[in-house]
């Protein structure tokens, strides 16, 4: 391989432990005028190659890793990885009664900065990397080899592709043009995604388990649903008999759409209530009111997306628990959630911990 990068002593412990980024700090040297996405060895200090990876020169993260181990890397590496990664999910779709499911998960796959998700006949995928753009062709080609049928769109749009010195790149690459909205099924509901101007790729996926959980729960229950998008946790809920479903966001579109899932899934129009208000906002209100709740879901947005911002988000994240704990009745559940990388699952427990005892509330941790 033509081009390197050296570690410093001792940073190679992390890539041993088989961590996916290599940071700026942690470079000794590097060969000169390396392009943007090529591909480098990764060598330790005594100049050994250990990995091998993609190089970004405009980001913190310095190199992502494709390979713990020397690799040729070209298209056909990244061909058989997409492929790889697709197969791993084979029956996942009839298994989960669903015909929406995440196909590769970046860095979770081995393909750092690359996630595509599969709603009914549509691909989505997110180029978010600078090793990842570099073989844009090469995806395109293996997603359009695999799925013939199908639409492919690229919402590649969010800050990660900024940090990585990439403009935004976002529209249809393949087949017809996507409708406004596309219908999926999960748990035995209905949703309506937004791919074009939704979040993320239009929903989130990655929550499913969690709405199952809920179902659990929710029975005859009243339900505080804040960050509530467009509505998910909500139609969970209504499908397994809660009576009252409350949704909070500041999103006036993201309600609109929730109140479309309610009637696409036929619940009551009095069976549930769209509030546009800043939850942080609105639980005061609540409070000040001593409403109470017999379930309330917490499913904010990112409030850390980087280790600098994480002493605001732990405020924010133990304001909004703190609230909600003391707006539930006894006996009451809270489903809490954090999306910060950056705010370690312990981290977060603690905080939770801390804003219960501030709350002068016990509680017992049913599901993780």
């Amino acid at each position: 391989m033509k081009y390197y990068i050296k570690l410093k002593a001792g940073r190679e412990k992390s890539v041993q432990r088989r961590h996916p980024w290599i940071f700026s700090g942690a470079i000794e040297s590097e060969s000169p005028g390396i392009p943007k996405g090529e591909s480098v060895e990764i060598r330790s200090s005594k100049n050994e190659v250990i990995a091998t990876g993609s190089y970004s020169p405009d980001s913190q993260i310095r190199s992502r890793i494709w390979a713990f181990s020397p690799v040729e890397m070209n298209p056909d590496f990244i061909s058989t990885a997409i492929r790889h990664s697709i197969a791993r999910r084979k029956g996942y779709e009839k298994e989960l009664s669903t015909n929406a499911l995440r196909l590769i998960n970046a860095e979770a796959d081995f393909l750092p900065g690359l996630t595509v998700d599969k709603y009914d006949n549509i691909i989505v995928c997110q180029i978010h990397s600078s090793g990842a753009e570099y073989f844009r062709t090469t995806i395109i080609a293996t997603l359009s080899e695999l799925y013939p049928d199908a639409s492919i769109y690229e919402k590649s749009d969010d800050e990660v592709r900024a940090r990585e010195g990439l403009p935004p790149s976002s529209g249809l690459l393949k087949g017809q043009d996507i409708p406004d909205e596309i219908e999926i099924s999960e748990n035995g509901f209905r949703i309506l995604v937004d791919i074009k101007n939704g979040h993320k790729t239009g929903f989130y996926l990655d929550q499913r388990a969690a709405r199952k959980a809920l179902m659990k729960y929710a029975e005859g229950k009243t339900v505080l649903n804040c960050f509530s998008y467009s509505g998910a946790f909500s139609m969970a809920a209504l499908k397994a008999g809660a009576q009252k479903l409350i949704n909070v966001d500041s999103s006036l579109p993201a309600l609109e759409t929730a109140e479309k899932n309610r009637v696409l899934n036929g619940f009551a129009q009095e069976s549930m209530e769209n509030i546009a208000d800043d939850v942080f906002k609105y639980l005061r209100k609540c409070r000040d009111a001593a409403r109470k709740y017999d379930i309330i879901i917490l499913d904010p947005p990112k409030f850390a997306d980087m280790r600098s911002r994480v002493e605001d988000a732990a405020r924010g994240y133990k304001d909004i628990n703190l609230l909600a704990m003391k707006l539930l009745n006894p006996g009451g559940i809270l489903l809490s959630f954090s999306c910060s990388g950056a705010i370690s699952p312990e981290f977060f427990q603690k905080l939770l911990a801390d804003a219960a005892t501030d709350a002068s509330k016990d509680f017992e941790i049913l599901e993780h």
